[in-house]
C-alpha cells in the first residue's frame, strides 16, 4: 500500500490550510518543514512539498533541493500558494526560477491564497505597499493579472483558499476524496 506525506512552509496561513485539506482529502501525514529531518521522507512513496510563494521564490523548496536524492522513485509534487490569480505565464517563471536542475521534473500546481495587510509583517507590508507605489503609477490598461490583484486587494483582507484548487494534484497523486 503506498503511503505519502504532505510537508510545508506557511507564513501566514494560507499554505498550512491548502496542506491540511491535501492530508486529510488523501489519508497523507503532515508535517511542517521546519520540524522535517532530513529522513522524514523514508517510508514514503508519494510527496507534496505545499509552499507560499515570496518574491518568486517558493517557501520550503531549499527542503526538497537539499534532499534530492530521498525524492528517488518516489511520485513527487510541489503546490505552491500566492495572492495573485492564476496566470499561465507567472506560474511558469515561477516553476523555472524554483523547479530547476535535480527538482525540474516535478510538476508543480497552483492555488490561490489569502491578503490580510494587517496580519503581515512590517517588512512584508512594506515591501507591499512600495509595490502598490510603483504599480499605481503604470497604466491600469497594461497591469499584468497579479498586478491587478495587488491593487485591487490593497487595504482589504481577502481570502481566496478553495479546495477546488487541490483537485489536479489530487489526481496526479492517484487519490480521489
Amino acid at each position: 500500500m503506498s503511503r505519502g506525506i504532505v510537508i510545508y512552509q506557511s507564513k501566514y496561513g494560507s499554505t498550512e490550510k491548502y496542506a491540511r485539506w491535501l492530508a486529510e482529502s488523501i489519508g497523507f501525514d503532515l508535517i511542517e518543514v521546519k520540524k522535517a529531518k532530513a529522513d522524514a521522507m523514508n517510508g514514503y512513496d508519494k510527496v507534496v512539498l505545499c509552499g507560499a510563494v515570496y518574491a518568486s521564490g517558493i517557501a520550503g523548496i531549499s527542503y526538497l533541493r537539499k534532499n534530492s536524492k530521498a525524492l528517488a522513485l518516489k511520485r513527487t509534487a510541489v503546490f505552491c500558494v500566492g495572492a495573485s490569480p492564476y496566470d499561465e505565464k507567472a506560474v511558469k517563471e515561477i516553476r523555472e526560477h524554483n523547479l530547476k536542475d535535480e527538482l525540474k521534473d516535478i510538476p508543480m500546481f497552483y492555488g490561490r491564497g489569502a491578503w490580510d495587510e494587517e496580519a503581515m509583517t512590517f517588512k512584508d507590508r512594506t515591501m507591499c505597499r512600495m509595490l502598490q507605489k510603483a504599480v499605481g503609477k503604470k497604466d491600469p490598461s497594461e497591469y499584468e493579472p497579479w498586478m491587478t490583484a495587488l491593487m485591487c486587494a490593497a487595504g482589504q483582507k481577502c481570502d481566496w483558499t478553495d479546495r477546488k484548487y487541490l483537485a489536479p494534484l489530487i489526481e496526479y497523486m492517484g487519490q480521489r476524496d
